[in-house]
C-alpha cells in the first residue's frame, strides 16, 4: 500500500483521510476552474469558446487526478472498471427517455411543434457520422467533470456520511460550480437570468442525486460519464433539432426549462427511496454484493 506525503501509511478507508482528500480536491477544482471561467466568459470566437468550455469541464477531473496522485501515488478508486452492463444501459437510456418526456408533450400540444425538416436530417444516413462524432465528443467532455465529481468526490464522501447528505451536498457543489458560467457567459436560457438559475438549480440537484446513486450502485464512474454525455447531447442538440422553437417552448424544454427540473426531482426521489441499495451494508449495496466501487 502506498504511503502518503506526510510519511504514514495511507488508509483508503479512513474517514479522516477521505475528508482531507475531499478538501484538497475541492480547493484544486475551483482554483483550476476559475481559469476556465475567466477564458470562457471572455471568449467571443466559437472555437475559443468551445476550447475554454471543454477545459473548464476537465478542471474537476484534473483536480481529482492531482489529488489522488498526491494522497495515493496511484489512480485507484475512480471506478474506471466497466461493471454490470445493466447500469450502463440505464445510464444511456434514461437521459434519452427523460428528454422524450420533456419534448414529447411540447410537440403534441403544439407549444413547440415537431420539426419535420429537422427530423428528415436527423434520421438520414448522412447524419450518422455527425451523431457518432457528437456523442464521442460529449462523452469526452463529460468525462472531465465526472472523474472529479462522481469519480472522486462522491465515493470519498460516502466514507464519512450517508447517501442523502452526500447526494445533496455533492449536487449543491456541482450546481454552484456552474454559477459563473450561467451568470457571466452565454450558458443560460433565453428567459431572464433569474429564471435560468431558478430552474437550473433543482434540475442539476436532481441529476446530481441520480448520478451519485448510479455511481455508487454500479461501482463505475463510466456509468456517470455515459449519463452525463448522453444527457448533454440529447437535451442540447438532438431534441432541439426536432423542435420548432417558440417563446413558450424555451421556458419548458432544455437544461433551462422547468420540465427538466420537475422530471429530475421526481427521479431523485426514486433514488432516495432506494438509498438502502447504496448505503454501506445495504442488502443491495455494491460492497455487500462483492463489487466494491472504492477499489477500482
Amino acid at each position: 500500500m502506498a504511503s502518503s506525503a506526510v510519511g504514514h501509511p495511507y488508509d483508503p478507508r479512513s474517514p479522516s483521510t477521505a475528508r482531507r482528500e475531499v478538501t484538497v480536491f475541492l480547493v484544486l477544482a475551483f482554483a483550476l476552474s476559475s481559469i476556465g471561467w475567466f477564458f470562457t466568459t471572455r471568449s467571443t470566437a466559437a472555437e475559443a469558446l468551445l476550447l475554454s468550455t471543454v477545459f473548464t469541464m476537465w478542471c474537476p477531473g484534473i483536480a481529482a487526478v492531482i489529488t489522488r496522485l498526491y494522497f495515493r501515488r496511484n489512480l485507484a478508486g475512480f471506478g474506471f472498471r466497466m461493471g454490470e452492463f445493466r447500469w450502463h444501459a440505464v445510464a444511456i437510456l434514461l437521459p434519452i427517455l427523460v428528454g422524450l418526456l420533456i419534448f414529447g408533450p411540447v410537440w403534441i400540444t403544439g407549444i413547440g411543434p415537431f420539426n419535420l425538416e429537422g427530423a428528415a436530417a436527423v434520421f438520414s444516413i448522412g447524419f450518422v457520422p455527425v451523431f457518432l462524432a457528437s456523442i464521442l465528443f460529449g462523452l469526452f467532455a463529460a468525462a472531465g467533470e465526472e472523474i472529479g465529481w462522481r469519480g472522486l468526490l462522491v465515493p470519498e464522501m460516502a466514507k464519512f456520511m450517508g447517501f442523502t447528505k452526500l447526494a445533496l451536498l455533492s449536487s449543491a457543489i456541482w450546481a454552484v460550480w456552474h454559477f459563473p458560467l450561467i451568470i457571466f457567459s452565454a450558458y443560460h436560457g433565453a428567459g431572464p437570468l433569474w429564471y435560468s438559475l431558478a430552474v437550473f438549480v433543482p434540475s442539476v440537484m436532481g441529476a446530481g442525486f441520480i448520478l451519485a446513486w448510479l455511481r455508487l450502485r454500479s461501482g463505475s464512474v463510466v456509468a456517470a460519464v455515459l449519463f452525463h454525455g448522453f444527457w448533454n447531447y440529447f437535451i442540447q442538440q438532438f431534441y432541439p433539432l426536432l423542435t420548432m422553437e417558440t417563446p413558450e417552448s424555451v421556458m419548458i424544454t432544455g437544461e433551462f426549462g422547468w420540465a427538466a427540473a420537475a422530471v429530475y426531482i421526481l427521479l431523485a426521489l426514486v433514488c432516495w427511496h432506494f438509498r438502502g441499495a447504496v448505503e454501506s451494508g445495504g442488502a443491495g449495496s455494491p460492497s455487500a454484493a462483492g463489487g466494491d466501487p472504492l477499489r477500482s
